[in-house]
């Protein structure tokens, strides 16, 4: 046991590293490098990314540690409070966007950049509609079996709470920084404000996963967080694009 112990724990690490790094390597693919590219190019990139981010998860545990994962089963517990986060954390984002981002010049200076991702992707009103749905229900989903699931899960195996929940919390964010950065700059106090509220959600959701057990409450707080950044987005892009 002395011997095989600790590549075991230099192998957990590694799978650990690897799912922190990849989902900014796949935002990277499909939302920079891919920039240039036709739509179905971007849209294609997308959906390799994400199915090779995904099943990355259930490749490690399956094949490599040779368990049977446990997602389940889902409680009920936990669900009142992620309600609660997430419907507080949308409404400071409404609250935000309406009583400052929305006149502010940060939004005047992004909105080229808005406006040349819509036509890079080939979004109207009614495809982003679509997307905010896919991505409030199924990819929120997905990302809670990710970050928290897997990531913070396999970090509990390795370390304490709070470091496992700090480090997942921060691998959650990484990519995210892509994204804000595309609007707000790399340079910009505004970029990582927004960076650190994601990491601080993100730290929240392992502590709810952690006491509740269950996937469930971090899910539904997820879910009410990004279908408020979606109703947004749909403002926004109404006014640039027109019904």
């Amino acid at each position: 046991m002395s011997e095989t112990q600790p590549k075991s724990r230099v192998g957990d690490w590694a799978a650990v590293v690897f799912a922190l790094v990849l989902p900014t390597f796949v935002t990277l693919l499909y939302f920079v490098w891919a920039e240039g590219y036709a739509p179905a190019v971007q849209q294609g990139s997308y959906a390799v990314g994400k199915i090779v981010q995904f099943c990355f998860p259930l490749v490690w545990v399956c094949l490599v540690l040779k368990q049977r994962p446990q997602i389940w089963p889902w409680t009920s517990r936990g669900v009142g409070t992620g309600i609660v986060f997430g419907l507080l954390i949308a409404a400071a984002m409404f609250a935000l966007y309406h009583g400052w981002l929305k006149t502010s010049d940060l939004y005047a200076n992004a909105e080229g950049a808005v406006q040349e991702k819509i036509s890079g992707l080939d979004l109207d009103l009614n495809s982003f509609i679509v997307v905010g749905i896919f991505y409030s229900l199924i990819h929120s989903l997905l990302e809670e079996y990710y970050f928290r699931w897997f990531i913070y899960g396999q970090l509990k195996r390795l370390v304490s709470f709070w470091p496992a929940a700090i480090i997942s919390g921060l691998g959650f964010m990484a990519h995210h920084v892509i994204v804000l950065a595309k609007y707000f700059d790399y340079f910009s106090p505004t970029t990582w404000l927004f960076a650190a509220a994601i990491a601080i959600g993100g730290v929240a959701w392992a502590w709810l996963y952690e006491r509740s057990g269950s996937l469930l409450g971090p899910w539904v707080s997820h879910l009410l967080v990004d279908a408020a950044i979606f109703a947004i987005g749909y403002e926004i892009i109404r006014n640039l694009v027109g019904s």
